[in-house]
Formats: structure tokens, C-alpha cells, sequence
């Protein structure tokens, strides 16, 4: 059966726009494209290590057969759920199955009618479509820009209902943007807050693995965890397995238990997804040398930004995620493809995913990375340059 035809118009614009999405496969290279920032996808310690646990609890399934809320809620939940909050200094934390499911559930559940969510512009999709379910009003504030955040607190406050509950007011960010690579200024963001008594979020999909001494994330790198309402951290990207959590008091738990859909209306994890969620983390706990290697390579990276002359393309970071501004979707596909041909993993990062002008080159750092790799890279996008 053919395609509606306003369906194949809107393909046939990503054509023509250089846009068009496909699924990639893997050619292999040296791995500067994904977010295995401490190399934990591939640990056989943490597969091991959550094979013998399951084993020595006599846990036989390949699938957690229902919802949580059903006959999803296996113990190795609770014992998971509990070391997370432990770890990340917090009250609760609660899983969920995915990084997108964890913001769909938080932001269409918890910010109510009437209340307001100011999220930074370069919040993540998976931000964007849980406020978007959400009944509460939205508003955009220019990226990491405290007065324009402050402007807009000021212009909800002239819009408040004066005959109704005082309305909320949540500040939504990224401890690291995934895009840019860059950090959100928190004691800015928390002064503003705690003057206006909102509650601040925080995505810290980027973080956890990178910043803190354990690879903590960058709130308790900063020791801010106790002015934080809730914080989300995701599993796929520095702890190298599947699955989320939001963290924050036992009520804030309850609540996202009883009205965050994307929690209740799902087949729970597995437990073999929850074992290795586990030894992900009491990993962390070993690898303070595999973490310090991934930040001396991100200055490694950074220095040969200067050095080859190639500092004004990136955009300003000092996190494993660094992006070179190439406009036009054409030109930095171009740039990718030869740097795979080089034997390099990098990926373009194009509009509309990002915007207009903003086409770009973003590269990984990883702790697996050598300085001879990231130097031939370098010298290389000099070269094609």
C-alpha cells in the first residue's frame, strides 16, 4: 500500500533539504560518535558480573512479564532503586524504562494546570514532548541566559490568576547539553529559583560518568543536590546500559507511581536490564582511573583545539561532548564521510535536528581514547578543512 501522499511530500522535502534520516550502520573506526563515554557498554566485568548475580538468586526470565504496577515489580527493582539513591545522595529514585520515557512521565504528570514550566531553548526533544502533554504553560528562555530567565519569571507572575491557587513555577535545564556539549551556570539558576521559591529540574543524561569523583553527575560535582527538585539520569550513555531515573524525595516517587503514564502503561524492564543497571553502578565505584582518563582527554581534545588552530569552529565546552560548527547540511556531511574514510567514527549533526546554520560535526570523547587518536583526528579535520 502506497504512502499518503502529505506523508511522501514531507520525505521528499528532507531529500531535497540533505535531511533525510537513515538508519547507519556500523562501518567501525575509532569511536569519537557514541555517548560509551567510560566504556561500559562493552565491560565484561559489569556482563559478568550481572550474569552471576542473577544466577545466585535463581532469577530464570528473559522478561519481566507485566507492568510494575502488576507483576512487573521483581525484587532486584527495589535493591537497584535502592543503591541508586544511595549513590546519588537523594531520598527516592525511580526507574524508568527509558531516558524518554523518564521526561515524557515527569513533565506530562507533574507540572499542574495553571502552574508554569521556563525551560532552557536547548532543552532535549524528549523534554520538549513531555511539557508538551503537560496542562501547565510553557515558555522558552534563551540559552543559559539568567536575565532572560528572570524576565520571564517576572511576566508569569503578572499572569497569575489572583482568584486561584498560587501557581507553580518549574525551571527546566540540562546539566549538559547534548547538542552543544556545554554546562548550565546552577548557582545562577538556583538564585533565580530560590528567590521565586520554583523548583529547578535537571536532565543529567551527559553527566553521570563524566563529572564527580565516581562519575556522580555534575549537581553533586557541585554539591547542589539538596536544592534540586528532581533530577533525571539516563543509563545509555555513561553507565553503557538501558533505562532511567528520576531522583528526588519518597513523595515526589509516590506521585510519578500513580500519574506518570509512561511508568504505569509499560512492560517493566527485565531483570537482567535491571542487574546490569546495578553493576553499572557499583562499577562506578572502581573507576576512578577510567574517569580521570576520560577528563584528561577532554582537555587532551581541547588543547589540540588550540594548537591546530580549529578553537573558533567549536562551540566553548569541557565535557566529552564537543561540536564543530560546519552550516549547510551538504558540507558537514561531506566533512564526516571523509573522516570516516580516515577511519574515524564522527557523525554529522544536522537541521532540523539542530537549527539552520548550525549543521555540525560532534565528536565523543572517551575514556578508551588514545592521544595519538584524538591527534590524527584533529590533524585530519585540519586538513579537510
Amino acid at each position: 500500500m502506497e504512502l499518503p501522499k502529505k506523508l511522501s511530500q514531507k520525505l521528499e522535502t528532507r531529500k531535497q533539504n540533505q535531511a533525510l534520516r537513515s538508519l547507519p550502520m556500523d562501518y567501525g573506526g575509532i569511536d569519537f560518535a557514541s555517548n560509551d563515554y567510560i566504556g561500559f557498554s562493552k565491560s565484561k566485568t559489569i556482563f559478568d558480573r550481572a550474569h552471576e548475580l542473577l544466577v545466585s538468586k535463581k532469577v530464570i526470565s528473559n522478561g519481566a512479564t507485566g507492568s510494575r504496577l502488576l507483576s512487573g515489580n521483581h525484587s532486584l527493582y527495589v535493591e537497584t532503586e535502592s543503591h541508586i539513591a544511595s549513590f546519588h545522595q537523594t531520598a527516592a529514585a525511580l526507574i524508568f524504562n527509558s531516558g524518554y520515557d523518564a521526561n515524557v512521565g515527569f513533565f506530562s504528570a507533574v507540572p499542574q494546570k495553571g502552574d508554569f514550566i521556563l525551560y532552557d531553548e536547548y532543552c532535549h526533544a524528549s523534554i520538549r514532548d513531555g511539557i508538551q502533554l503537560s496542562n501547565a504553560k510553557a515558555y522558552k528562555f534563551q540559552h543559559n541566559d539568567d536575565e532572560d530567565l528572570q524576565r520571564l519569571f517576572e511576566y508569569c507572575r503578572s499572569q497569575q490568576n489572583q482568584s486561584a491557587l498560587e501557581p507553580e513555577i518549574y525551571i527546566v535545564t540540562e546539566s549538559v547539553f547534548s547538542m552543544d556539549g556545554d554546562c548550565s551556570n546552577f548557582e545562577v539558576i538556583l538564585s533565580v529559583a530560590e528567590k521565586h521559591n520554583a523548583y529547578v529540574v535537571v536532565d543529567e543524561a551527559h553527566a553521570l560518568g563524566v563529572f564527580g569523583e565516581l562519575g556522580e553527575g555534575l549537581i553533586q560535582s557541585q554539591h547542589l543536590q539538596d536544592r534540586i527538585f528532581a533530577r533525571i539520569m539516563t543509563f545509555g550513555k555513561g553507565l553503557g546500559c538501558h533505562g532511567a531515573a528520576v531522583l528526588g524525595s519518597q513523595e515526589l516517587k509516590q506521585y510519578l507511581v500513580n500519574f506518570a503514564r509512561s511508568f504505569i502503561y509499560t512492560t517493566a524492564l527485565s531483570p537482567h536490564a535491571i542487574t546490569s543497571i546495578l553493576m553499572g553502578y557499583q562499577q562506578l565505584e572502581k573507576e576512578k582511573e577510567t574517569i580521570q582518563k576520560l577528563r584528561n582527554n577532554i582537555i587532551f581534545f581541547n588543547q589540540e583545539k588550540q594548537l591546530l588552530g580549529l578553537k573558533p569552529l567549536f562551540v566553548r565546552s569541557k565535557s566529552a561532548i564537543q561540536c564543530a560548527i560546519i552550516p549547510g547540511n551538504e558540507k558537514v556531511k561531506n566533512i564526516a564521510l571523509q573522516l570516516q574514510q580516515n577511519g574515524f567514527d564522527v557523525k554529522a549533526i544536522l537541521s532540523p535536528t539542530v537549527p539552520e546554520g548550525q549543521e555540525r560535526l560532534r565528536f565523543c570523547i572517551h575514556s578508551y581514547n588514545t592521544t595519538e587518536e584524538i591527534s590524527s583526528l584533529m590533524t585530519c579535520l585540519q586538513a579537510l578543512l
